[in-house]
């Protein structure tokens, strides 16, 4: 995935906040990459409400 490409939450990889809960099946810009845990990376997402957390590429599909 790219920065600036528009994807969707499609699934949740752990448990997390309701808040992010409430991103499933939201869709969003890719605005940034994360290291994970030193082996992994994810991409951050800003979504229309100006929140934006990361999320595991496999969790995302472009739109």
């Amino acid at each position: 995935m790219e920065i600036g490409q528009k994807v969707k939450v499609i699934r949740l990889r752990d448990r997390v906040s309701q808040d992010i809960v409430k991103k499933l099946g939201a869709q969003g810009i890719v605005t940034d990459y994360k290291m994970t845990d030193g082996s992994g990376v994810g991409v951050v997402v800003e979504f229309k409400d100006k929140t934006a957390t990361w999320f595991f590429e496999d969790e995302l599909a472009l739109v």
